[in-house]
């Protein structure tokens, strides 16, 4: 009876050891190499490509979503379109461009041209006219509720 209650014992331990060092999963950084972001994680399965009622193409990459699901980033790549934001942008996003423009006017007329190289941070209460030729950026989002990154 004592011997039963041992083995059991120690299968209840070695179990529980188990688990504690299968829940501890490692947790490591997100790189994007210079290869990834000249197009390479474009071409991984997790790419979502969109085709939009307006004919306009977009892939979009989620290299990271936060374990509370209120900030991500990743990148994104659009071809030519225009379209108005009337209500508010939603999020608060970081833009860093690395090929193409955008030009992004707000609700009182004034226009900003963000090129390659260049970054922008639009706050989630933004409104206004987006426009572009085309381009591929990175951007890093945070949404308070988590709106926006499903």
């Amino acid at each position: 009876m004592i011997i039963k209650w041992i083995a059991k014992i120690g299968t209840f331990l070695l179990l529980c050891s188990s688990q504690i060092v299968l829940s501890q999963a490692v947790i490591k950084p997100f790189v994007m190499s210079s290869d990834d972001l000249a197009g390479g994680l474009f071409k991984e399965p997790e790419a979502l490509t969109q085709t939009h009622e307006n004919g306009n193409v977009t892939v979009d990459v989620t290299s990271m979503l936060s374990s509370d699901s209120k900030f991500a980033s990743g990148v994104y790549s659009s071809g030519k379109t225009t379209f108005e934001i009337t209500d508010s942008y939603g999020v608060d996003e970081f833009m860093y461009f690395l090929s193409g423009s955008i030009t992004l006017t707000s609700t009182d007329g004034s226009a900003v041209t963000v090129e390659a190289g260049e970054s922008v941070t639009l706050p989630k209460e933004w409104a206004g006219k987006w426009s572009t030729e085309g381009y591929t950026k990175i951007w890093v989002i945070y949404s308070a509720d988590g709106s926006g990154l499903e």
